[in-house]
């Protein structure tokens, strides 16, 4: 049977950067592009040129690309042509082979928004598509609210996309902009859209995660006969979202009926670059990925009960839907206080620690762990720390050095514009090798901001382990996490960390104590000991 193509277009530089809290500067989008192209996608629309000073710089110095590099804007204004409308000139301006250009759709909005007739806007419409047809460039349309507003009033919908579609645009991109409509209504709508003379292979689909189904609706369009795909990696975009292209991509390749039906630009090898893709976006947004993210998140094909990892010991289909290696993730076997003796031999595995099924050492591991995590401790996430105390009750954990003893205090003062501020400085004394090292640190950072207690302590921490110091050069923490385990006058505090090196590991450490402070350096010395360990051992 042929496969029917079907083309990814990512809005990531365009409706991605209208995320709540995401700006990206113009290196940024250059280095998402590439990326993007990269990965295989079949358009990249790199934003409104003209709209702001950062996606006019993109289109003057964008990246080359195999994939058609798209800019974004509106149809002309009424009461103008489409030749002296400066914005749709500014668009023309960005030199893309393809042009994008969003129109109403929902009579509703054109009468209320627009505040012209209905006649007015279907003319806009069809000489802004005339316009760039006549100029040489693709033409995409993006029929806005067409959801709602073919369910309002279905012939006025179908005559502003007929207009688009019979002034030559390529693509009719049919716009779930409220992100209200279900998979059913999209399905539906779909197919009526093409009876009604759009041919799905002219037809694209753009939705909105607003119900949380974003991706489900792009596939029920699909299903209908839709063959352009709308979306951003990781799901970025206005409100809640766009369809998640890093959830699509996977299942068009590797999920039936999609996987026989269709073809897509992405290869094999680019998918086993995808969870790379996914993080590298939240690195540059500064935002930790989410575990529970489908196929990439970190916790994808995690496995935490003792009777799942027996299982996948055996056979990992058991208990997972692909193999994870096919998009770039990895599976991971935690510990917690639910571990078997397969989750902790599997695991131990992980961590290049062998132990034989039946070793005594298992079952004195397993007791540690539980005891531990009465007291508030979690090793299901913090896998660092859970190795360092497999290899302390295995007595396989080398001695590095040992901390004397330190101090963390905090000043508020007036600075010379007589703002109160504050000043974070940590003390820390280590031993190495019966040596003894003073360190001293400040939390302030270049810009003379204090950034806090623990981040005064990590410094100090890693400023003078003597032979050890070049070791931690590359080494960072990402993310910090607090949690109250118990309230009241008694309460535990668990602190999580995340650090990552410049070889692209990542690996996160626990410590729990009635005091924050502790618990924090608890959780920066286990960190530093687990990247010692494993470059010790290269």
């Amino acid at each position: 049977m042929t496969r029917a193509r079907l083309t990814l277009y990512d809005t990531t530089l365009r409706d991605g950067q209208q995320t709540q809290g995401v700006q990206f500067s113009t290196d940024e989008k250059r280095q998402i592009a590439s990326a993007l192209d990269a990965l295989g996608v079949d358009y990249i629309e790199g934003g409104w040129p003209g709209a702001n000073p950062t996606d006019s710089a993109f289109f003057d110095a964008a990246p080359p690309t195999q994939a058609r590099l798209t800019a974004f804007g509106m149809t002309k204004r009424a009461g103008m042509s489409a030749e002296n409308d400066d914005v749709l000139a500014a668009v023309l301006n960005a030199g893309t082979k393809s042009v994008c250009i969003v129109g109403k759709t929902h009579d509703f909005h054109v009468k209320t928004a627009l505040g012209i007739t209905l006649a007015e806007n279907t003319d806009n419409i069809a000489k802004s598509v005339a316009h760039l047809v006549a100029q040489g460039r693709e033409a995409l349309f993006d029929a806005e609210h067409f959801f709602d507003g073919y369910k309002a009033n279905p012939d006025y919908a179908l005559e502003a996309i007929r207009a688009a579609y019979n002034a030559g645009a390529r693509w009719i991109v049919l716009c779930d902009t409220n992100g209200g409509t279900l998979p059913d209504e999209i399905g539906r709508i779909t197919r009526a859209v093409i009876a009604a003379g759009i041919p799905g292979d002219h037809l694209g689909i753009h939705t909105h995660d607003d119900t949380e189904n974003a991706v489900a609706c792009t596939l029920a369009a699909v299903d209908a006969g839709a063959r352009q795909i709308q979306g951003t990696l990781n799901g970025l975009g206005e409100r809640c979202g766009n369809a998640n292209l890093t959830t699509l991509i996977p299942i068009l390749m590797l999920k039936e009926p999609y996987a026989s039906r269709y073809k897509i630009g992405v290869s094999p090898e680019a998918l086993r670059g995808l969870t790379r893709t996914s993080r590298m976006l939240d690195e540059i947004l500064n935002r930790v990925p989410m575990k529970q993210a489908g196929f990439v998140g970190s916790s994808a094909f995690a496995h935490k009960a003792g009777l799942h990892a027996s299982a996948i010991a055996k056979d990992p289909s058991t208990y997972e839907h692909i193999d994870p290696a096919l998009v770039g993730n990895t599976r991971v076997i935690p510990m917690s206080n639910q571990a078997g003796q397969s989750n902790l031999r599997k695991r131990l595995s992980d961590a290049g620690l062998s132990v034989a099924k039946g070793d005594p050492a298992l079952g004195r591991i397993l007791e540690v762990v539980k005891d531990r995590e009465a007291q508030g401790y979690a090793y299901d996430t913090a896998q660092a720390s859970f190795e360092l105390l497999a290899r302390d009750v295995m007595g396989q954990l080398p001695h590095l050095f040992e901390v004397e003893r330190y101090r963390v205090t905090v000043e508020r003062r007036r600075n010379a514009e007589g703002r109160m501020v504050s000043l974070s400085e940590a003390v820390v004394v280590i031993d190495v090798d019966g040596e003894k090292r003073l360190s001293v640190s400040e939390s302030l950072d270049e810009d003379g901001a204090d950034r806090g207690p623990v981040n005064a302590l990590s410094k100090a921490l890693a400023k003078d382990l003597g032979k050890y110091s070049s070791l931690l050069e590359d080494m960072r923490l990402v993310d910090f996490k607090v949690r109250i385990t118990q309230g009241g006058t008694e309460a535990t505090t668990r602190v999580i960390i995340d650090s990552e090196d410049g070889q692209g590991r990542r690996w996160s450490t626990v410590g729990v104590s009635a005091n924050i402070l502790d618990a924090s350096f608890e959780a920066l010395l286990d960190a530093i000991r687990w990247k010692l360990i494993r470059d010790r051992a290269q």
